[in-house]
């Protein structure tokens, strides 16, 4: 027992650091570390006085890119690498937050704590360690005969369960603090279960805001400040940039799409010889690498479930179980399937997918041609050359628009590195290198850049304005929906809308929660739906972009005894979200409260601007 339990104690080890301990070494083959003006100790930020150095995120950043990478099975892009880059910095400033807070209230765990915890509340990947599993299922007594092992000793297996325990204990503590005393009512879970499940119809006349001219009204400096001054938080914005694309194709020919299907027969008749399993090949040749990884699986349900596209749908239905198929064309490539078990509608099955990819040749054009416009761009920053270029090759210039964090698609499809590129620190007017993607090539240029953060008034000026004029449009038209409903009460609101010369409209059945086209969402006309009685007929009520005077046709009331039925689960999925909500809020709250200096962009210039130099 005690030898098996030393040869598995270095993985044991390494999940430990990876995933409670963080382990922040130095990262020797980073190309960046060590150069004169980003070294290891320079600070990416400070929170309340404390820094995150370069090498701390960097570290970070690496421990979530190889757990990345171990479950795609695949090298990341630059636009995953900078989404987990601001994942780790997120947690860095958190983790420097709650243990700042923790000092602040002494909250800390005693050494019989962390010992009993280390006996009885193993951390999840321990658990989950194929050594300490007994008939497949976690063996609390091998866990701790191994704890009292000289083998947990030397590995120091017990000095990394007392630090993690060190930090998760008083967080515990914490959490329990925040969040502890919350409990949802009845009437809370009553309301919640009628704003989704009461509904109305309406009938009504709508006073569009664009009908008034904006020469009618008048916005002053004055009430545009104000607006910003109560809604400054409503203009906190992520970064925006417009870039330009080249794109040199990957042109796909039938010699490439004939060259793949025979790749696929091969690859089936290797199957069906005997020569090798469908899971082996699967492993070796799918380039569906997540079920790749599992032999091809793909699961167990319902063909409607699994929500396959058309042509893999019907090539299911009539495959008998345990045949593999013949190729198989849908828009990711050729498919082999295999149906595993059928019970009913219910199904398990696997497949390998060959991509058509160019031959050779093709991709030997393709590349050249690529490599030419990258070189007639070399060192670029000069706006008007990238489009001079694209014309002397015959190549479109196509411009997009991109928010940080978000990657760019165009109507061909993920366009990957492009977004990570724009907000990596490059000046507007400057040129990427190549960008290789399975359909094609690009290359781009920074056009425009807003960064992200609190928007200053004067970048959202015009933006307020629009609001405030919508509003006083509307207000403008208060008269004309008033004398529409008096005469709607007095008659009907067919008859008020006729002599008026408008429209009425009936809208689908809506749920508070849901709105309804044409009045909008969460405003005062969805309010006048449910609270009026059914057949009555509303002062004029302001819609998301117009007045509307409305007439209730149908209501339907949430079915309290369903209620009833499921008030307990409801309950507790309800107190398990609050809770979670209470404490993002706490967090939220200690951000706002702290100082947080993020010069994360600053050095990603100047390490740009090392390497360019």
């Amino acid at each position: 027992m005690l030898q098996s339990m030393r040869s598995a104690a270095k993985y044991i080890w390494i999940l430990l650091v990876v995933a409670f301990v963080g382990g922040f070494l130095l990262l020797d083959t980073s190309g960046l570390l060590g150069r004169p003006r980003v070294t290891n100790g320079t600070a990416v930020a400070t929170v309340n006085g404390e820094d995150i150095t370069y090498v701390t995120l960097e570290t970070a950043t690496q421990n979530l890119i190889q757990s990345e990478e171990a479950r795609l099975g695949r090298s990341i892009t630059l636009d995953e690498r900078q989404r987990l880059e601001n994942e780790a910095f997120e947690q860095l400033v958190n983790q420097i937050l709650l243990r700042q807070e923790l000092e602040r209230r002494g909250i800390s765990a005693s050494d019989e704590e962390i010992r009993q915890a280390a006996l009885n509340s193993p951390p999840p990947q321990l658990m989950q360690a194929p050594e300490l599993q007994t008939e497949g299922r976690f063996d609390i007594e091998k866990y701790r005969r191994f704890l009292a092992s000289p083998a947990a000793q030397q590995q120091g297996i017990r000095l990394a369960l007392e630090q993690y325990y060190r930090a998760e204990i008083p967080r515990q503590k914490l959490i329990n603090r925040v969040v502890n005393d919350v409990y949802v009512t009845d009437t809370e879970l009553w309301r919640m279960w009628r704003d989704q499940h009461d509904s109305a119809q309406v009938s009504y006349v709508a006073f569009p805001a664009d009908s008034v001219p904006d020469s009618a009204v008048t916005i002053t400096d004055d009430e545009i400040r104000r607006f910003y001054e109560q809604h400054e938080r409503d203009f906190v914005r992520v970064g925006r940039a417009t870039v330009s694309l080249i794109t040199i194709p990957r042109v796909i020919t039938a010699a490439d799409s004939q060259a793949a299907r025979q790749r696929t027969l091969a690859l089936r008749q290797e199957i069906v010889s005997g020569q090798s399993s469908f899971e082996d090949v699967a492993r070796r040749e799918s380039a569906d690498t997540a079920s790749g990884a599992q032999g091809g699986s793909l699961g167990r349900g319902t063909l409607e479930s699994m929500n396959f596209v058309p042509e893999f749908t019907a090539a299911v239905r009539g495959l008998p179980t345990g045949q593999v198929s013949e190729p198989v064309l849908t828009s990711f490539g050729y498919h082999l399937i295999k149906v595993d078990e059928r019970q009913g509608d219910t199904l398990s099955l696997r497949h390998i997918l060959v991509p058509i990819t160019q031959s050779d040749s093709s991709a030997t054009r393709t590349d050249r041609r690529a490599d030419s416009v990258a070189n007639a761009l070399a060192n670029g920053d000069r706006p008007a050359k990238f489009d001079s270029v694209a014309k002397a090759m015959g190549l479109a210039v196509t411009q997009h628009t991109v928010t940080e964090g978000d990657m760019l698609v165009t109507d061909r499809g993920y366009v990957p590195d492009v977004t990570a590129w724009a907000f990596g620190g490059v000046q507007p007017g400057y040129m990427s290198d190549l960008i290789a993607a399975d359909d094609a090539y690009y290359l781009a240029r920074l056009d425009s850049l807003a960064p992200g953060g609190q928007q200053e008034l004067e970048q959202v000026r015009d933006e307020i304005r629009d609001l405030l004029e919508r509003d006083k449009k509307i207000q403008a038209l208060m008269p004309r929906g008033t004398e529409l409903a008096k005469a709607a009460v007095a008659s009907t609101l067919e008859a008020a809308a006729k002599a008026q010369g408008r429209e009425v409209r009936q809208t689908p059945t809506f749920t508070r929660l849901g709105g309804a086209p044409g009045l909008g969402a969460a405003n005062q006309a969805i309010g006048a739906a449910f609270a009026l009685k059914v057949g009555a007929v509303s002062q004029p009520v302001p819609a998301t972009d117009a007045l509307v005077v409305l007439r209730v046709d149908r209501r339907v009331e949430a079915d309290s005894a369903a209620w009833v039925a499921q008030k307990q689960v409801q309950r507790y999925q309800l107190t398990q979200a609050t809770k979670q909500r209470r404490w993002e809020q706490f967090l939220t709250n200690l951000r706002r409260s702290a100082d947080i200096d993020d010069r994360r962009a600053e050095v990603r210039a100047a390490i740009r601007g090392t390497t360019e130099g």
